[in-house]
């Protein structure tokens, strides 16, 4: 039986994280425990790629993070969503989309 490989699909953990960040800010742990919790524990970010993305979001303007405290009292960015942000997740979505679609295509094919 071959491995299950549950490694991200290179370029989809941007759109992952602003997923994540959709309905509140989160703190990076926060984040990651989120796509896991939406993937039904297939998808696991660890914090070697989560925190480079998070930085790389920030600059784009995807992302914007303000200190605060998390829920277990310790000092931590929390990170939002942009406008900028919500208007790339809504491009990287429909891009999904249609890659998806084109790749269920090829594999139904005979």
């Amino acid at each position: 039986m071959a491995r299950e490989k549950p490694d991200l699909v290179y370029g989809t953990l941007d759109m992952l994280i602003l997923k994540a960040l959709q309905l509140e800010p989160r703190h990076g742990l926060a984040i990651a425990d989120r796509i896991q919790q939406m993937s039904a524990d297939v998808l696991r970010v660890e914090q070697g790629s989560l925190y480079p993305a998070l930085y790389r979001l920030e600059a784009e303007g995807w992302v914007s993070a303000t200190e605060g405290i998390s829920e277990s009292n310790r000092k931590a960015r929390f990170y939002r969503l942009t406008a900028v942000g919500r208007r790339q997740l809504n491009a990287e979505t429909e891009h999904w989309a249609r890659i998806t679609a084109a790749v269920n295509l090829v594999l139904a094919a005979r």
